[in-house]
């Protein structure tokens, strides 16, 4: 049988280098693809976008926003997506009063002042206390300032206006794999527990080491619980 592709969607100010440890593994046996959230102000148009250069038949693993448009992939095309993982994200719309708070980081990105804005999206207390807090922000500043303002902002919008995806979570029947660390600063534990009680199929895999960011924080454990939910047998869609 053909190994699965695999495509991997990084969250908000992110690249490939924040799969860079599971992509190292999982590329032995799979080909894998990463597909930043950068092409668009709607969660939707990143999804459309995604999928005009996928795979006919691929698995999807996202985080943080990227679990978002991995969820938009899946209401929009799930005969095309073979298992789904979610990673540090939220089914959720956001809230009004969440979609206000992001206006003035907006403004600052648009008007020069983008080193506060990176200062405040890359939050420090949402890692686990093992975390080496200083090395990994430096990683991700360092994303951030590749990724930029103006995108910066088509994502800002793109989470504002984001839908809600709990009735999409109902409907999955394919191999899924809800992956969190155990100490999320950002999306916690009790949201990602819910998230699983969503999905009919999902298994809950919880990283003890690790918060917001697992893949980084707890490479070998994150890789482990994909490499699990890779080697799922693949289930028939009712």
């Amino acid at each position: 049988m053909p190994r699965e592709t695999l495509v991997m969607i990084p969250p908000m100010l992110s690249d490939g280098r924040v799969f860079a440890p599971q992509i190292q593994v999982l590329s032995r046996a799979h080909a894998v693809m990463v597909a930043p959230p950068t092409c668009g102000e709607r969660i939707e148009e990143i999804a459309s976008q995604i999928l005009t250069w996928s795979p006919s038949k691929f698995a999807l693993c996202g985080m943080g926003m990227g679990g978002m448009v991995a969820m938009e992939l899946m209401r929009r095309a799930p005969d095309r997506i073979t298992r789904i993982a979610l990673i540090s994200t939220n089914a959720q719309a956001d809230t009004p009063d969440g979609a206000a708070a992001r206006e003035p980081h907006i403004i600052a990105a648009l008007s020069g002042r983008w080193d506060d804005v990176l200062q405040h999206e890359i939050n420090s207390t949402w890692m686990a206390p093992t975390t080496d807090k200083v090395e990994l922000v430096r990683q991700l500043t360092e994303m951030g300032h590749d990724i930029g303002a103006t995108t910066y902002v088509k994502q800002a919008r793109a989470l504002q206006r984001r839908k809600d995806q709990q009735a999409t979570l109902r409907q999955i029947q394919q191999p899924t794999a809800i992956i969190c660390g155990r100490h999320d600063g950002q999306y916690r534990l009790k949201r990602h527990e819910f998230l699983a009680e969503l999905v009919p199929y999902a298994k809950l895999e919880i990283i003890e080491d690790a918060g917001y960011i697992p893949t980084v924080e707890a490479p070998d454990a994150t890789t482990d619980a994909l490499d699990r939910w890779m080697a799922q047998p693949l289930m028939l869609r009712m």
